[in-house]
């Protein structure tokens, strides 16, 4: 495969300006993409973005965006597309939570931010986007989006219901798509485990308490690391991906497939 198979073709990651995003955004300019980078966080945005087109040499462009807004997604929609004459790659990969609660003990607004972040904003940004996308003239497909979900998503956390329920969301909703933008396009996901990335503050001690509170075995006995997922990314973004849509990659270490189910409260589980 030609390692610079992305060439004359753009990426549009959202939460762009660190940990997956970031991953994800040097690993297709190296392959040869021009990147739109989307995030809410400024700073770190012109940082990233700087970054890989220094060390790239390609084209990065920053949109300062709040995917949870649906007037800001249509005109970052519009802008990206006066911007790049194709956006082939959408990676769409802002999310976060919010607390470790008891679902019976969940505040509304919490539940409200948590869906509006995670699945309300990957729902907005895949629609404008994606229809956009139809109308591209690539062969055999038109384009291709990659969403990030969790285990979170698979095996659901009584410690984090609420992200639970979101990223279960995204996946049902990225079946969904791949329903809809097939045979154009093909749509998957990618559910990561425990990964040191900026959600742990990059910090491995805390990481690790996280995972030993919540009683989390790792069969292949080792921390995830953004790489780990970056490297799935690459194959969904790739022609060795074609015939794949509506699945939903788990990459964890086994945890949710062989491993021990997480839990956060004690239990004779």
């Amino acid at each position: 495969m030609n390692d610079k198979f992305l060439e004359g073709k753009g990426v549009l990651i959202t939460g762009g300006a660190s940990g997956f995003g970031r991953g994800f955004a040097f690993a297709y300019a190296q392959r040869g993409a021009d990147l739109i980078l989307v995030d809410i966080n400024e700073e770190l945005l012109e940082e990233t973005s700087k970054k890989v087109e220094n060390e790239t040499s390609q084209r990065v462009v920053p949109i300062l965006c709040d995917v949870t807004k649906s007037d800001q997604v249509l005109e970052m929609a519009k802008q990206a597309f006066k911007e790049f004459d194709n956006i082939y790659i959408l990676n769409n990969n802002a999310g976060g939570g919010f607390g470790f609660y008891d679902i019976t003990r969940v505040k509304e607004d919490i539940f409200d931010k948590t869906i509006a972040l995670n699945l309300k904003g990957q729902w907005l940004v895949a629609k404008e986007i994606g229809r956009r996308m139809k109308k591209q003239n690539f062969k055999p497909l038109a384009g291709k989006v990659i969403h990030t979900a969790s285990i979170a998503g698979v095996r659901v956390d009584g410690g984090t219901p609420i992200y639970s329920i979101s990223k279960a969301g995204i996946i049902a909703m990225m079946q969904l798509f791949a329903q809809s933008l097939a045979p154009k396009i093909t749509v998957n996901a990618i559910s990561p485990g425990y990964h040191l990335t900026g959600a742990y503050k990059n910090n491995l001690d805390a990481m690790k308490l996280t995972m030993d509170e919540g009683h989390v075995k790792t069969p292949l006995n080792r921390y995830g690391t953004v790489d780990d997922v970056v490297n799935v990314s690459i194959f969904l973004a790739s022609p060795a991906s074609n015939f794949i849509t509506g699945h939903n990659f788990i990459v964890d270490g086994g945890i949710a497939e062989t491993g021990v189910p997480a839990y956060y409260f004690k239990s004779e589980i």
